[in-house]
């Protein structure tokens, strides 16, 4: 082998080596919106009660009927500002998923269908307060349920 071929081919798997550890490095610290964003107004009004569910959890009709009644949400008043409330709406209807199958759209994540039969076999540990858990508290189970990845305790993916 001619000793130039050697050290171009060197330089090419260095040049393939630091690329590859440049766009490692920009995937680990993946830019987070800003909280003017859409994304970032949802995580922020919607996370401080609960998890800020990952839009492809419901269509799109869901989310719209969700937003729209924020004063009776689930029986708390969660009213936000006109442009808060619009940028919210339009964010989650545009990430929303595309399963329309539905005649009605679920009111509630845990009414979907494809969360019923994933969770058909799970029994709800009991609370501290003596009741049941709930289906909405998905870090329970999910450890990584706050970065939008479920699966179970055991790293077995789930749906």
């Amino acid at each position: 082998m001619n000793p130039l071929d050697y050290r171009r081919g060197a330089v090419r798997l260095r040049v393939l080596v630091a690329f590859g550890l440049a766009c490692m490095v920009a995937a680990a610290q993946a830019v987070r919106l800003p909280a003017s964003a859409p994304a970032g107004i949802y995580e922020r009004e919607c996370g401080a009660c609960h998890l800020a569910y990952p839009p492809e959890l419901l269509p799109a009709a869901s989310w719209r009927r969700l937003v729209d009644s924020l004063d009776r949400h689930f029986g708390t008043d969660a009213s936000l500002d006109e442009p808060s409330r619009a940028a919210i709406s339009a964010w989650l209807q545009k990430h929303a998923s595309s399963d329309a199958k539905a005649a009605k759209p679920p009111e509630r994540i845990t009414l979907a269908g494809w969360f019923m039969r994933e969770h058909a076999q799970v029994v709800l540990p009991a609370s501290p307060a003596g009741g049941r858990g709930s289906m909405s508290d998905c870090a329970a189970c999910h450890p990584a349920a706050a970065q939008g990845r479920f699966e179970d305790a055991d790293g077995e993916p789930s749906r």
